[in-house]
């Protein structure tokens, strides 16, 4: 399977860890640090992480090492694995670590700290987890920050209709420079999950494409975030059919506006009105026993020969706005000794987009089909709290 295929199928998983309410993560960030701990499974275990991870622990482990020594230019990606000295029954697993993976005595706090805020180029202030008292620490950080192509407009939000737009002043409007590319795509898919769909993805600098979707309000964010994974996985690889807006009917709906009229030129052209926001959030990945962490635990303090407690959670942020977007999250794993809380001429047609209610973004990198970053989603949010849009970022 492609690595973006196995992020997507992980990406599922990650999604049951949330709620309804506004948040982003890094599916990723912790398929990573998973598959850093798989090959000191065996047995049982090792078979529920392989099924967690969507490959077999070894190939898990090459493709960890392809993306580290093929970087991508719009993602700062790290990953550590600490631990105490005096274990030796953790040898065999740290042979099979990744050449790249920063290895070395636990961190003190501060120490684990300085290194969240290095790896997010300051994003992140605090490593997710209390690492005193520990034997045991994974890592993974990824970070990004990138401008767009060509900057967002910034409307009144009466255009946004919808919910949102008595809450806020001003909101983003997909550019358009005559029949120039902006960098900015805004169309509508049929998907099986979710039904028709709205579509807006701003690629920015360094190959980073941020795609949005927006269904009905009555369909399950579970299923939103996945076809929004699966739309931005093939943008970057075998390219997403949108619907004809001939195909629609005129008029308005909940997503959009289609209205025609006649031109010299026939044809169809759509845009996008959606909100800036931003998002911080914390998951306990033990919370979810399909993300295998709780496995992946176990089969440490196996190999390490204690009886240890696991502690797994991840942080995340995000800013989306007119000029860019970035965003980070710092995965951790640990064991403890001690627990402690944590056309021709015709008819042309125009569709509005309106981002109106919560609706998915994935950030997904572009890159060649044998490049093993080739779309990958990295980040994915659920958006439930807009921001007013400025002409000041």
């Amino acid at each position: 399977m492609e690595p973006a295929a196995l992020i997507c199928e992980y990406a599922e998983r990650f999604a049951a860890l949330g709620t309804d309410q506004h948040q982003v993560g890094s599916p990723l960030g912790a398929w990573l640090a998973l598959a850093l701990a798989a090959t000191a499974a065996q047995g049982a275990l090792r078979e529920e992480i392989s099924h967690a991870l969507g490959t077999d622990v070894e190939s898990a482990q090459r493709l960890v090492a392809e993306l580290l020594d093929s970087p991508h230019p719009a993602v700062a990606m790290a990953l550590a694995a600490w631990a105490m000295p005096g274990l030796p029954g953790l040898d065999p697993w740290r042979s099979t670590l990744p050449a790249r993976v920063t290895t070395g005595a636990v961190p003190t706090r501060e120490q684990a700290d300085a290194w969240a805020r290095e790896q997010t180029l300051g994003m992140i202030d605090t490593f997710p987890i209390d690492v005193r008292d520990t034997v045991i620490v994974l890592a993974s950080a990824l970070a990004t920050r990138v401008t767009w192509l060509h900057e967002f407009d910034v409307v009144d939000s009466a255009q946004l209709r919808g919910p949102w737009s008595e809450e806020l002043n001003q909101v983003l409007h997909s550019p358009r420079h005559g029949d120039a590319p902006t960098g900015h795509d805004c169309f509508i898919v049929a998907t099986q999950r979710a039904g028709n769909v709205a579509v807006h993805s701003a690629l920015a600098d360094d190959d980073l494409e941020v795609t949005s979707v927006i269904a009905g309000a009555q369909v399950p964010r579970a299923d939103v975030l996945a076809v929004a994974h699966q739309i931005a996985t093939a943008r970057a690889t075998s390219g997403v059919p949108p619907l004809s807006l001939f195909d629609l009917p005129l008029g308005d709906t909940a997503l959009w506006t289609i209205t025609e009229h006649q031109a010299a030129a026939g044809g169809e052209h759509a845009e996008a009105i959606l909100p800036a926001w931003h998002a911080g959030s914390r998951h306990d990945l033990l919370d979810v026993p399909a993300l295998a962490f709780g496995a992946a635990g176990q089969a440490l303090c196996r190999s390490a020969g204690i009886p240890g407690q696991v502690r797994a959670a991840q942080s995340a942020v995000a800013t989306y706005s007119r000029r860019g977007f970035e965003a980070a999250a710092v995965t951790g794993l640990a064991i403890a000794l001690s627990y402690r809380a944590p056309p021709p001429p015709g008819p042309y047609r125009t569709a509005t987009l309106r981002f109106a209610h919560p609706y998915a973004v994935v950030a997904a990198t572009r890159a060649p089909h044998s490049d093993p970053w080739c779309g990958v989603p990295v980040f994915a949010a659920w958006i439930t709290r807009p921001d007013d849009a400025t002409a000041d970022n």
